[in-house]
């Protein structure tokens, strides 16, 4: 039997690393090297090389998690040879060819992006719009989420980085059925075309806030593969 697996975690838009606390702690408690990316979305590249460097700081084999735009960092950081295991959370994975904000445009856009201001360079989220990213949480959670999140540069969407790994490392992906911020369609097509295990949860953007059991089962489905 080999060793625990490793979990890295990368969080999306208006988020940071302490979006997966409600993980964290039962996967350490399990004997898992655990760390969060806290990438800065000022630049695709750039936050790529920060989940790159946190994959090199814990022991391999690793699962790598993406929520959101986490999943178009984990598909190109997930090319790094211990990476051996994707989770995406209702998250984007675009292919070689496409850019995230590409991907989001082959399907009906979502709510969110009615609540949105772009100033200083950068995409805020409007308090008008934080129920239509994480409505299932309470109002204390929502004002939490709103206030710790960063902030993306305007054009990361458009940014692009080279690398798929989804095409050779095997996937697990998580449809949130309720989902305002990234459409649910694309989520299932996503899962369909990386051929990913897929689980669907009647949630909102933020499953791992509002179902972290449902999103720990998962995480801990993917590990299982790397330790047998």
């Amino acid at each position: 039997m080999a060793g625990k697996a490793s979990v890295v975690f990368a969080h999306g838009l208006w988020a940071d690393g302490s979006c997966f606390n409600k993980l964290i702690p039962a996967l350490q408690a399990e004997g898992h090297a655990v760390l969060s990316s806290q990438h800065g979305l000022d630049s695709l590249a750039g936050d790529v090389a920060c989940v790159t460097r946190t994959i090199d700081r814990v022991p391999g084999p690793v699962v790598l998690v993406g929520h959101s735009y986490g999943g178009t960092l984990i598909t190109k950081a997930g090319l790094h040879d211990r990476v051996g295991a994707l989770v995406y959370i209702a998250a984007l994975c675009p292919d070689e060819d496409e850019t995230s904000q590409g991907q989001q445009e082959k399907f009906p856009g979502t709510p969110v992006f009615d609540h949105i201001e772009i100033a200083d360079g950068r995409i805020w989220l409007s308090e008008s719009g934080i129920g239509d990213f994480c409505g299932d949480l309470s109002a204390e959670e929502q004002k939490l989420v709103l206030a710790t999140g960063a902030v993306p540069v305007a054009d990361l969407f458009d940014q692009q980085v080279p690398g798929t790994a989804w095409r050779t490392k095997p996937s697990w992906y998580i449809v949130a059925n309720n989902d305002r911020t990234v459409n649910p369609d694309l989520e299932r097509a996503a899962a369909e075309r990386m051929s990913a295990k897929t689980f669907d949860v009647d949630s909102s953007h933020v499953p791992m806030l509002s179902h972290p059991d449902f999103v720990l089962d998962v995480i801990r489905d993917a590990a299982r593969t790397l330790e047998a």
